[in-house]
């Protein structure tokens, strides 16, 4: 089998290079050994969100009733959820499959290595022999475990065990502040879950702007969730059904069930990665050039690079590498502005440069925001906490944030305005649909600029 472009991985990297190489004329063999989608379709952004949109209406209605505007319950049939997760994500990969099969890439269902520069083996229907002029890794990445933290499946768990539970647990502690530890505790609390959080971190989502990981720990909390920053975890065991951790003062807490949701690594084991030359950073990730090429005939897009760990991201690489292999372009990788969001009841968005990363560089910062206790849809939801704030640099925006009701849809136009350099008159020369909760983008834009 001989083809001009071997992706190995059918994730959001891998899949939109395929469609985007084939569009280009290339013959292109796509090899995966599990099923179409990798982690974002099958246990990471689509199901969580499929939770996360199922159980909405329990904050809604919880917002609308300390109004005293609305009483009730509202119940969510767990295993006809689960039931509707599957059939979702059945349908999408299957199709998946037609759309590849109608553009005429060659899927081999199997596990791939490389066996040399221009060489790979597949394992599907006995062993493939593929020759390839460029290849494409876009294995995604994986849970991260760390030792002492095992998952064992039932008790302990990583998110990938969590989201296939036959029914919510009555306690749940999840070991990890981040976006994947905070979207699943969302759904959980929805579902009647006691939910406490662990972190060593000193503020939940590290990541995001300090204001930000502030103001989410107030909406939590205010939720009823126990949060327990600055807080290590010296151990972790299963003792007689329930989730047993050890803190760092030697305090013992437990749970029904933990989830140890503490990061992801790449899956770049078992690839033939050194015959064909890639190397492979201390963490694992595939290391690329400014072109994204991990060796002179093979490119590693999406986690496994580890450059963002983003889908999105993944899908804009994978696209890029399929162009620089046809020939269409020549110029190195440019990520652009990638946004990133934490979804659910608050979200978060987020694009560009924060204040404190400008400052840690000895640069200066100014700000400008608006609380989103004044815009009339978050006050028509009855979900009025949080802010979105604005990084400028003299005249020029340089970076948005947010966290609060549906900030997450401001996450698009917030990379335009940091990609094209906003100042104060594209402010001006820009409509913002009244009401909407586009409109806090704009009044923090209009706000007073003080420095960080």
């Amino acid at each position: 089998m001989i083809c001009d472009l071997f992706i190995i991985g059918s994730g959001p990297g891998g899949y939109a290079a395929a469609l985007e190489a084939v569009g280009l004329g290339l013959k292109v063999v796509l090899a995966e050994k599990n099923v179409l989608g990798g982690t974002c379709l099958n246990v990471g952004c689509i199901p969580t969100k499929l939770f996360l949109g199922a159980t909405a209406a329990v904050d809604e209605l919880d917002a609308q009733a300390r109004l005293k505007l609305a009483t009730g319950e509202v119940k969510v049939d767990f295993g006809a959820l689960q039931t509707r997760k599957s059939k979702i994500l059945s349908a999408t990969r299957k199709g998946m499959m037609v759309k590849l099969q109608q553009l005429g890439v060659t899927l081999l269902m199997g596990e791939a290595r490389l066996t040399g520069p221009n060489v790979a083996l597949v394992q599907a229907d006995g062993e493939q022999r593929v020759e390839f002029r460029h290849a494409v890794l876009a294995t995604g990445g994986q849970p991260l475990a760390v030792p002492g933290l095992e998952p064992d499946g039932k008790t302990i768990l990583n998110s990938d065990h969590l989201l296939d539970q036959g029914r919510p647990p009555r306690s749940l502690m999840i070991i990890g502040g981040g976006y994947i530890g905070l979207e699943l505790g969302q759904v959980f609390h929805r579902l009647g879950t006691s939910i406490t959080v662990i972190d060593a971190a000193e503020r939940l989502a590290p990541q995001e702007d300090p204001e930000v990981s502030v103001e989410l720990g107030k909406i939590f909390r205010r939720k009823g969730w126990n949060i327990l920053t600055g807080t290590k975890v010296r151990g972790l065991s299963a003792k007689e059904d329930r989730a047993e951790v050890t803190l760092g003062s030697g305090d013992l807490i437990s749970a029904e069930k933990a989830l140890v949701a503490v990061g992801r690594k790449p899956v770049s084991d078992g690839l033939g990665l050194e015959t064909a030359g890639c190397r492979t950073t201390a963490q694992g990730f595939v290391a690329t050039d400014t072109f994204l090429r991990a060796a002179p005939t093979v490119f590693a897009v999406g986690d496994v690079n580890g450059r963002f760990m983003l889908a999105h991201a993944a899908e804009t690489q994978g696209r890029y590498v399929a162009r620089l292999a046809a020939g269409r372009t020549r110029k190195p990788f440019d990520p652009g502005v990638v946004p990133s969001c934490i979804y659910g009841s608050p979200e978060t968005m987020r694009a560009g440069r924060m204040a404190h990363e400008l400052k840690a560089e000895g640069k200066e910062a100014l700000i400008s925001r608006f609380q989103l206790v004044a815009n009339p849809i978050a006050q028509a939801h009855g979900a009025t906490s949080g802010f979105v704030k604005i990084v400028w640099s003299g005249d020029t925006v340089v970076g948005a944030c947010g966290v609060g009701h549906g900030v997450s849809h401001l996450a698009t136009l917030a990379a335009v305005m940091v990609r094209e350099g906003w100042t104060a008159r594209e402010v001006e020369r820009t409509v913002f649909p009244h009401p909407s909760v586009d409109e806090a983008l704009m009044e923090a834009l209009r706000a007073e600029r003080v420095p960080a």
